[in-house]
C-alpha cells in the first residue's frame, strides 16, 4: 500500500499522462532543476510555477482539458451558482452553495496544513501558475461536490433520468480531475484525495440537508451565524511562513456563501416572490423561449454583480487602507490579515446578497420573473 501511495504521489504518472495526451516540454528548453527539493517553500513554489515552453501535438486534448480545467475555477461557480438560482431551482441552489462552501473551505485549509508540494518540473510540464500547495485538489473537490450534489438534489425535482444525470456528473467531475493532471498542477493522489473527500462530505451531510435548509430559511440566528462563523474561520486560517492566496480565496468563497445565505433568509422572511421552478426536461417547443428568458436573467444579473463587486471592493479597500494609514496600491499592505479578510469578505458577501435579493428584485421590475 505504501508503495502504491508513493507512486500515486509521484510526478512520473502525471508526466506520462501528459505525453500520452500529446503534451511535451519544448526541445530547446534548458534542463530545469528539480523544483520539489531544496530551498524555502516560497522559492520552491515560485520555481515550480515558472512559465514553461511546451509543444502540443494533440490539440483536441489540449482544448478539452483547458476547458475542463476552467469548469473548476471560482469564476465558473460564481456565475454557475447564481444561474441555477435565477433559472432552475432555488431549492437546488441552496444545497449547491452549502456544499460548495463546505468542500472548498476544507480543501483550502487542508492544503495549508498538509503542505504537500505540487508535481516536480521536470518531468511535468506546467500550464498554469499556482502559489499554493497541492493536496487535495480543490478543483476535483469542487467539481465532485457540485456535480453530484446537483444530481442528487434534482433527482426528485425534475423529470429526467437519474442514470443520465449520474453519468453527466461522472463525466464532468472526471474531465475536471483529468484536466488537473494534464495542466501539471496535481499528482494522481491529489486528485483522488480531493474526489474522495467530497464524496465523504456529501455522504455525511446528505441526511441533514433538509434540516440545514430549514434552519437557513427560518432560524432567527441565521444572519448572525452566517457572518460570525465564516469570519472566525477566515481570521483563524492556518498561518504560513510565506504569503499564499488560499486565505483570500477561502474568504471569497465563505463571503459569497454568507451573503447568499442571508439573502435566502431575507427572502423567506419577507415573502419575496420566487422564480418559477423550471423542470429539467427536454421539451423542445418551449426550449427556445426558456433559453431566451434564462439568458436575459443571466446577463442582467451578472452585470449587476460586477457593478456591486467593483464599487463595494473599492469602497471597502479605501476605508480599510485609510483606517490603517497605508496606500491602497501597496500590495503587501493589502495582504495583511486585518485588511485582506474584511475587504474580501465584505465584497463577496455583498455579491452573494445582491445575487439573491437585488437581482431578483430587478428581474421582477423588468418582467423577467
Amino acid at each position: 500500500m505504501a508503495r502504491v501511495l508513493r507512486s500515486l504521489r509521484s510526478s512520473q504518472p502525471v508526466a506520462r499522462f501528459q505525453r500520452c495526451c500529446g503534451l511535451f516540454p519544448a526541445a530547446e528548453q534548458l534542463p530545469a532543476r528539480d523544483t520539489c527539493s531544496g530551498g524555502s517553500p516560497a522559492r520552491q513554489r515560485l520555481a515550480a510555477d515558472c512559465a514553461q515552453k511546451y509543444v502540443v501535438k494533440n490539440y483536441f486534448y489540449y482544448y478539452l482539458f483547458k476547458f475542463s480545467s476552467a469548469l473548476g475555477e471560482e469564476i465558473f461557480y460564481i456565475t454557475f451558482l447564481p444561474f441555477i438560482y435565477w433559472n432552475i431551482n432555488e431549492y437546488v441552489s441552496r444545497r449547491l452553495i452549502m456544499m460548495w462552501s463546505i468542500a472548498m473551505y476544507i480543501g483550502q485549509v487542508s492544503k495549508d496544513i498538509l503542505k504537500w508540494p505540487r508535481p516536480c518540473s521536470p518531468p511535468v510540464v506546467k500550464l498554469e501558475t499556482r502559489a499554493e500547495y497541492g493536496m487535495p485538489s480543490t478543483h476535483a473537490m469542487a467539481a465532485t461536490s457540485i456535480s453530484f450534489t446537483f444530481c442528487i438534489a434534482t433527482m426528485n425535482q425534475n423529470k429526467y433520468s437519474f442514470v443520465l444525470g449520474l453519468m453527466a456528473a461522472c463525466v464532468l467531475s472526471t474531465l475536471v480531475c483529468l484536466s488537473r493532471l494534464y495542466t501539471g498542477m496535481h499528482t494522481v493522489l491529489d486528485v483522488i484525495g480531493g474526489t474522495l473527500i467530497s464524496a465523504v462530505l456529501i455522504a455525511l451531510t446528505y441526511p441533514a440537508w433538509d434540516i440545514i435548509d430549514n434552519l437557513m430559511l427560518t432560524s432567527p440566528f441565521c444572519p448572525i451565524l452566517s457572518i460570525v462563523v465564516p469570519l472566525l474561520l477566515c481570521y483563524n486560517y492556518p498561518k504560513l511562513e510565506d504569503y499564499s492566496p488560499t486565505r483570500a480565496d477561502t474568504t471569497t468563497i465563505l463571503g459569497a456563501g454568507a451573503g447568499a445565505t442571508i439573502g435566502f433568509w431575507l427572502n423567506n422572511l419577507h415573502g419575496a416572490p420566487n422564480y418559477p421552478n423550471e423542470s429539467l426536461q427536454l421539451s423542445l417547443p418551449s426550449l427556445s423561449e426558456m433559453m431566451k428568458v434564462a439568458l436575459e436573467r443571466f446577463f442582467v444579473g451578472v452585470f449587476i454583480l460586477l457593478v456591486i463587486r467593483y464599487f463595494v471592493k473599492h469602497m471597502a479597500l479605501w476605508l480599510l487602507c485609510s483606517r490603517y494609514q497605508v496606500s491602497i496600491n501597496d500590495l503587501e499592505a493589502r495582504r495583511r490579515l486585518e485588511i485582506e479578510v474584511p475587504y474580501t469578505f465584505i465584497t463577496y458577501a455583498s455579491v452573494g446578497l445582491g445575487a439573491t435579493v437585488l437581482v431578483p428584485f430587478l428581474h421582477k421590475v423588468l418582467g423577467l420573473m
